[in-house]
């Protein structure tokens, strides 16, 4: 195995030694390893089985977790409970793009795909066969056992993405990566879409009482089918022609990681704080809204739902939300989410006529703007807050959708997997495994106020526009490199 080549001195948000030749120069001689279609429905298919997973346990962390693993606490502890075990798949995350990105870039990225897909599936439909905290034997061991289960889902999560962006980009047409890389992420909407609409149809089929025994349970364990569905899926792909090139080569890193480190160490950085944004964006319009949205308005309202599901109501706790009910503003999130998926794949065409980077930086001022905008717009009735759930996932799907594209661009082949997986990784644990509970203690503090939570979405917009700023374009790189 020959040692990597030199590429100290990196400039900007990606290693110096990757050429700005334009796409045409590079990609001609590699013929394509899988068909077009294999391409966009593996990549698709794959992560809207993880996004899928991860949305049933974000709504059943809001909607039934806190009550079920966390009997005993107070109303307020049982959803902050339910939310930092939300959060341990994210401090999973890393440890998983650690795992995952090492044999990414050192066995392949199909193997690679094939193994997180697994992690992810097994400990999801775990979950839905999980006994409460409520059944004999079981008051310490259920929430135990969650936490565990929520680690190994966040373990998968941290080798999926990645692999399936670069699965997508690195099999795409000259000058098309950035659409090609909107296919793995349009998984995240049609993944929220799907999940939801199975909890909007339980919700309305069956009572309170039903759902709460075991209706929440369906969604976790349908996911199997869908398991079955993308390991079929990625068991028929063949190796990228990037991988290819770098085995031909002999340039396989012996440990993938340490290379980072030693040479690509900056846009590791730079890369990961241009996610925080997206991340902390994207929950606050998910989970965050979900408790929001459903939490009663007044204190009369949440007394009668207090004394109806048998337990005690303490008027010192009480925070009040927008009164919904769980199926309209699941709804309502829906119809929210269509925009998510529409402006990710407007996002793709986007980046590729005009850079990622300029798209981005206008992204993410609009994000910080948005923030400012939350409270009142949430406050002006159903008008209002479909109308924050349109712009909000507006943004999202304009600032995720080049993603894909923009984080592997910042590393060549040989550590690609890695490199992308852990930035994208890292982003979360700062990003997204604070984002819920924080968010939810902002509005607690203000009394139902959304001030202060679209300060926190503003801080980490300025956060992600100072990388973008300090970062430069990757559009033009030589990915075979």
């Amino acid at each position: 195995m020959c040692p990597s080549r030199p590429h100290d001195g990196i400039a900007g948000l990606r290693s110096s030694a990757v050429s700005t030749a334009p796409d045409t120069t590079s990609a001609a001689p590699a013929a394509p390893a899988n068909t077009r279609g294999r391409v966009i429905t593996a990549s698709m298919v794959g992560t809207t089985i993880e996004f899928f997973d991860f949305y049933a346990y974000a709504t059943a962390a809001s909607l039934v977790f806190p009550a079920l693993f966390f009997p005993t606490q107070t109303p307020a502890n049982q959803l902050l409970s339910s939310f930092a075990v939300f959060g341990v798949a994210f401090v999973a995350r890393p440890l998983g793009s650690l795992i995952f990105g090492h044999f990414g870039d050192r066995v392949g990225r199909k193997t690679t795909l094939v193994a997180s897909l697994l992690v992810m599936g097994i400990a999801t439909v775990l979950i839905g066969v999980l006994p409460g905290a409520a059944t004999p034997g079981f008051s310490v061991l259920a929430p135990t056992i969650l936490v565990l289960l929520r680690f190994c889902q966040g373990v998968g999560l941290g080798g999926e993405w990645s692999g399936a962006a670069l699965l997508a980009t690195e099999n795409a047409p000259p000058g098309k990566r950035a659409l090609y890389g909107t296919f793995p992420q349009l998984g995240a909407p049609i993944g929220f879409i799907l999940s939801n609409l199975i909890f909007v149809v339980l919700s309305l089929q069956l009572t309170p009482e039903q759902f709460a025994s075991w209706g929440w349970r369906v969604p976790f364990l349908l996911s199997s089918i869908l398991v079955a569905v993308g390991l079929w899926v990625r068991l028929k792909l063949m190796e990228s022609p990037a991988f290819q090139k770098v085995i031909d080569e002999e340039r396989v890193a012996a440990v993938p990681i340490a290379r980072i480190v030693r040479t690509a160490w900056r846009p590791l950085i730079l890369a990961t704080l241009a996610m925080v944004a997206t991340y902390v964006l994207f929950y606050l319009m998910t989970a965050f809204l979900m408790v929001v949205g459903t939490r009663p308005a007044d204190e009369a309202s949440a007394r009668a739902a207090a004394e109806a599901a048998g337990n005690s109501f303490d008027p010192s706790t009480f925070v009040p939300g927008l009164g919904y009910d769980r199926p309209h503003f699941l709804t309502m999130l829906i119809i929210g989410v269509v925009f998510f998926g529409i402006f990710t794949v407007v996002s793709g065409p986007l980046a590729d006529r005009v850079g990622r980077r300029p798209l981005l930086l206008v992204v993410t001022v609009a994000i910080a703007v948005f923030g400012m905008l939350i409270e009142p717009l949430m406050s002006s009735g159903t008008v209002g807050v479909m109308a924050a759930l349109i712009v909000g996932f507006t943004l999202m799907g304009l600032t995720f959708g080049p993603m894909a594209a923009f984080l592997p661009e910042m590393f060549r082949a040989d550590v690609r997997y890695t490199g992308s997986a852990v930035s994208y990784n890292l982003a979360s644990v700062i990003g997204a495994a604070p984002a819920p509970y924080a968010l939810i203690a902002l509005w607690q503090a203000l009394g139902g106020s959304l001030w202060l939570v679209g300060a926190y979405l503003a801080l980490a917009a300025a956060i992600t526009l100072v990388a973008l700023l300090v970062g430069t374009e990757t559009r033009e790189v030589d990915y075979l490199a």
